[in-house]
């Protein structure tokens, strides 16, 4: 007798799949009706004045919901805010309590609830009603009290949940955590919200990594090795030792790189019978591979997995201005 049997009295691990699979399929065609919706103009007019007030806005987005369209709403409030769009969550429970002080008259209040009957949003509803705070709608019920009471309100499809007697928000807020991905896109390109903003809110970890720019990984100045090219090996030899990365820059009088010679190209110099007082312009590599400061690490890594090296010279307009190796790539998070 299996484990799975032994722990599930009402059948077999197939009818198990089964019903995760059904789950599946139910929180498909919610967001099938989702999608479908912008295709009704009320629907569509309603999304376009909902986005044009968070745009204009002067002070913050105040996201807010109770139970689990809270947990999405901080979710949303997350995601917004990480994408350009300042947001911050109420927790209803304690809106009563004091924390109506967070919303300011340049604020405008996201309020979520499937029913848009939760008692809990009562305070807020009155607040922004006493002091014209703009109140903006998210429910599945045109007549509830949520609805009546938003300057713009959002009818979100009223879908089937999964679960079996039809009571755990289940589709309900799969369709809202959706709809709050929609929302922050749209508003996020409205915004022309960069690669470069995105990584001012992101600086740690593996996402932020991946949009380092060159120029903040590279060593500049007096750090990157180089010669001219009627040095001798020599001297290309004590260049690459006093930079210790495994190479240099061969450069003309304009300061213009022109070619590398690296370890590799050493040994196979010194094994022949070159002798080290001839000129580094004869073995160097000639137009070698480099990259712009203004790209992305991830993007200088993968050239030098392309080309399989470990060092890149940074160049604008040709003009060497860097150096930067895998090693600090990969000590940066890079891949």
């Amino acid at each position: 007798m299996s484990t799975v049997t032994k722990i599930v009295p009402f059948g077999s691990g197939g009818r198990i799949a089964e019903t995760a699979r059904r789950t599946l399929s139910i929180a498909a065609e919610g967001l099938n009706a989702l999608e479908n919706q912008f295709s009704d103009r009320e629907f569509s007019a309603n999304f376009l004045r909902l986005v044009g007030v968070i745009m204009n806005v002067r002070g913050r987005l105040i996201v807010t919901g109770m139970g689990k369209s809270g947990i999405i709403a901080r979710k949303m409030t997350a995601t917004l805010t990480s994408t350009g769009t300042p947001a911050i969550f109420l927790h209803p429970a304690d809106a009563g309590h004091g924390d109506l002080g967070m919303i300011t008259p340049d604020d405008v209040v996201l309020m979520l609830s499937h029913s848009g009957e939760s008692n809990e949003l009562g305070p807020i509803i009155q607040y922004c009603k006493r002091f014209a705070i703009p109140l903006l709608g998210m429910t599945a019920r045109p007549h509830s009290t949520v609805a009546a009471s938003s300057d713009i309100c959002i009818l979100m499809p009223d879908v089937k949940e999964a679960c079996p007697n039809s009571l755990a928000p289940t589709t309900s807020t799969t369709i809202q955590m959706a709809f709050g991905d929609a929302l922050a896109i749209a508003l996020m390109e409205m915004r022309g919200f960069s690669a470069d903003d995105f990584h001012k809110f992101h600086p740690n970890g593996r996402l932020g990594a991946q949009l380092v720019k060159v120029r903040e990984l590279m060593a500049s100045g007096g750090d990157v090795p180089r010669v001219e090219e009627d040095a001798s090996l020599l001297d290309a030899t004590i260049e690459m030792t006093r930079a210790r990365l495994g190479g240099t820059a061969v450069v003309n009088g304009k300061g213009e790189l022109i070619g590398a010679f690296t370890d590799g190209d050493l040994r196979r110099t010194v094994t022949g019978t070159r002798h080290m007082n001839e000129p580094v312009g004869r073995y160097m590599t000639v137009q070698p591979v480099s990259v712009s400061p203004e790209e992305l690490a991830s993007e200088a890594l993968r050239l030098m997995h392309d080309h399989n090296i470990t060092l890149l010279f940074v160049c604008e307009k040709d003009r060497l201005v860097g150096a930067i190796h895998m090693h600090d790539l990969l000590h940066a998070g890079v891949a």
